[in-house]
């Protein structure tokens, strides 16, 4: 039995209004997935871009293995993003004319031991609106607050 990996792009929550989801795999090669099971990648920098009708995700750190050897991966390249036709098709449509833009929210593996990563189509919010969220935590956090106390 294998210990799911969840890393979290909690940067894209806070910058980002996220509009849809979506769960994609991702095309690895060697040691990425040992890397990604030891919980050593980064997704904050990360973002998506469209490439001949393909999905890449550009900027992921899975750093290198330890145990690697020569035929180690480098840790910051393109990776290929395998969603379904129609799926990627929608999303070039609204990226080309909304103007909306695509970020890795959360990679994971599933049950089988694969590496996912969880994407959304996302608006860029301005200054105001972060510091709308930021007093809806606050007022939220002080209300558990209270909550706990009875």
């Amino acid at each position: 039995m294998q210990k799911t990996v969840n890393i979290l792009n909690k940067r894209a929550r806070f910058d980002y209004e996220i509009i849809e989801t979506y769960t994609a795999g991702i095309v690895l090669a060697g040691t990425e997935i040992k890397s990604i099971r030891l919980g050593k990648a980064n997704i904050t920098e990360s973002f998506c871009e469209f490439s001949n009708n393909e999905l890449f995700a550009i900027n992921t750190y899975i750093e290198e293995y330890a145990f690697g050897n020569q035929f180690n991966h480098k840790a910051r390249s393109e990776r290929k993003l395998l969603l379904n036709r129609k799926e990627l098709k929608t999303l070039a449509r609204s990226v080309q004319a909304k103007g909306l833009t695509i970020v890795p929210l959360k990679l994971f593996t599933n049950e089988k031991g694969m590496a996912k990563l969880q994407i959304g189509l996302c608006r860029g919010k301005k200054n105001y609106d972060k510091r709308e969220s930021l007093k809806e935590q606050d007022t939220k956090r002080d209300l558990d607050r209270i909550k706990k106390a009875y």
